[in-house]
């Protein structure tokens, strides 16, 4: 096989991260990497495993399926560690053994190599007094610091950088603390902050309300007040809620977004939306995601993730016969959704809950990489009409191609332990699937209760010779890139994957319109794309909206509103400013589950 290696930080990224080497025996090349996890994978089929194990190699050969970096890292190996990226944790108990329980479970998933992601809502606010006891609460923020401190721990023993995420609700009495924490600098460094924002928030915001902050009231001090009936985080039903102050719902929207245009957090997670488009709507309370965002989880929930690279999929480019490859992408699909139902067999898991919790339900999460390289090779540029419609014709074939491949694994190995046809078919999502899919589904049921996320895979796109990143645009023709190693910081000249590709075929000549760069599109192109694509996507997407500096504040506000109107289940920024440095410039701020740091070395 020729070098598949064009770039040097894609053959430093496989040397350093994914390359598998004991006492014993070591990968040759990633050929053998590809190999070795085709066939670990293979090796959980009851039957014609050396089959399976060459159709997976496959779909892995030549960057054409990009497992998440913790099935290409551990599969096959001798290492006691899970190949699934994220975890949603438990909920969290209010009181000092559940706290420090919840602290233990956390630090052995990051141990094993997975990011976690918490929903401290459950926790008292700051100075209220406890029903039992009567002792003085310190706020969910003071307790993230004690995460925040167990992951610098963990790191400085020798583990992957740690990555979490945590959530706290809109009517928390604590979340003004939640959302300015970022502005101290070094504070929360190993988290990404989301506020839940409910619909009845929005509508509060809209029609310039009061919003009352309040907790349930059987946690708290006897005491009298008004109480409101709230489905509170982890409780199966509403629940009656002690009303401790009110604030302006505009206010409190205003300081959200005067933080994330200053510091680039909290994003926002509208959880609503989340919950009534989950599949498992009927049996699930969502209020926590991972880390980037595109898995919203249950407690004990995982990612499973892995994307399909449509740069490989591009006949002719940039010619004037230039298209996608669909009927080969949805080839590679149908592989894929085996291979990743196969990882959850295949995985160890840090918790026995998150065993449980993964096999009743059986997630994954099949998206796509290298769409703006892929639209910058059909003369597609980024931010227009054309591009959002070739994006869309694609997820609409991996939606059915994904959901016809589980209703086949469903008649051929079971359906997903929890699956109900009645309420699983009347979903919102579901429900928008072509007639025959849904006939399929109350036949024969789905092996997977959830199929498609877009991740932002970070280093596997830097593997496959820099690829853009998920559905993001281009983020640079050519920049530099740091890396962090033991002895230090290395620099590497990074070129994106499509534009190397035109200067190799077309050295002298004028680069065309379609290369467009994510800091020459303006914010609403990039919620378009996101939103163009979030109705075809079961779980998530990961998608960061740049803002350029010198975007005006109140401009930048229209871009959550309008990220709410759009449909969109959440919104994550980034304008460059003091604080938060320059994206991509150097992995050594922010937290990412899929950043090159968070790989093993």
């Amino acid at each position: 096989m020729s070098d598949p290696f064009t770039s040097p930080i894609a053959r430093h990224i496989w040397e350093t991260k994914y390359r598998y080497q004991d006492a014993h025996r070591a990968d040759a090349d990633i050929d053998d990497s590809w190999r070795r996890v085709a066939h670990a994978l293979a090796a959980v089929e009851p039957s014609a495993q050396a089959a399976w194990a060459e159709r997976f190699h496959a779909i892995l050969r030549d960057f054409r399926f990009l497992p998440g970096g913790r099935i290409l890292a551990g599969a096959g190996t001798a290492r006691r560690v899970t190949l699934l990226n994220c975890f949603v944790m438990g909920t969290i108990e209010d009181s000092i053994d559940g706290i420090f329980r919840a602290l233990h479970e956390g630090a052995l998933t990051l141990q094993a190599g997975g990011g976690v992601g918490y929903d401290f809502s459950t926790l008292r606010p700051a100075g209220s007094r406890a029903r039992a006891g009567g002792n003085i609460a310190s706020g969910p923020v003071s307790f993230m610091r004690v995460w925040d401190s167990m992951c610098a721990t963990l790191l400085a023993t020798g583990n992957r950088r740690g990555a979490m995420m945590g959530t706290l609700r809109c009517d928390h009495p604590d979340i003004e603390t939640f959302i300015e924490a970022k502005r101290t600098p070094g504070e929360l460094r190993h988290f990404n902050l989301s506020v839940l924002i409910s619909d009845d928030f929005m509508q509060a915001v809209a029609d310039d309300a009061d919003w009352a902050l309040v907790f349930p009231a059987e946690h708290l001090a006897e005491g009298d007040g008004e109480t409101v009936q709230r489905r509170w985080s982890g409780t199966p039903s509403a629940v009656p809620c002690r009303v401790l102050r009110r604030v302006s719902a505009r206010g409190l929207w205003q300081r959200l977004l005067r933080a994330s245009y200053d510091v680039a957090e909290p994003g926002v997670l509208f959880i609503d939306r989340i919950n009534r488009e989950n599949n498992l709507w009927y049996r699930e309370q969502i209020s926590a995601t991972n880390p980037c965002g595109e898995i919203p989880l249950p407690p004990y929930g995982a990612c499973d993730l892995g994307s399909i690279n449509l740069t490989r999929f591009v006949r002719q480019p940039f010619g004037p016969r230039a298209s996608l490859d669909l009927d080969a992408i949805a080839d590679c699909a149908r592989t894929a959704v085996r291979l990743l139902d196969n990882v959850l067999d295949a995985s160890q898991y840090p918790l026995p809950q998150q065993r449980e919790q993964v096999h009743a339900s059986r997630r994954i999460g099949l998206g796509i990489t290298g769409l703006a390289d892929a639209l910058a090779m059909l003369g597609l540029p980024y931010g227009e009409a054309a591009a959002r419609a070739q994006a869309v014709a694609v997820l609409t074939r991996l939606r059915d191609t994904a959901y016809q491949t589980s209703i086949d694994l469903a008649e051929e190995k079971g359906p997903f332990p929890v699956f109900d046809a009645g309420p699983y078919l009347e979903g919102p999502f579901v429900q928008r699937l072509p007639a025959n899919l849904r006939e399929g589904i109350r036949r024969h049921g789905l092996r997977n209760s959830h199929l498609l996320a877009i991740a932002p895979t970070g280093t596997i796109s830097l593997l496959a010779n820099n690829v853009s990143s998920g559905i993001e645009p281009i983020f640079d023709l050519h920049y530099q890139r740091r890396v962090r190693e033991e002895s230090g910081e290395r620099t590497f000249e990074v070129a994106d994957y499509a534009y190397a590709l035109w200067r190799q075929t077309h050295p002298d000549a004028p680069l065309p319109p379609a290369f467009v760069t994510a800091r020459q599109l303006p914010p609403e192109a990039h919620l378009a794309m996101q939103a163009a694509l979030q109705p075809l996507v079961d779980n998530a997407i990961s998608k960061t909206i740049n803002i350029p500096e010198d975007f005006p504040f109140d401009a930048y506000r229209d871009v959550y509103r309008r990220a709410y109107e759009l449909g969109l289940k959440g919104c994550t920024t980034f304008r460059p400013n003091p604080i938060t440095g320059s994206v991509l410039a150097s992995e050594g701020e922010g937290v990412h589950c899929c950043s090159i740091e968070r790989e093993p070395a």
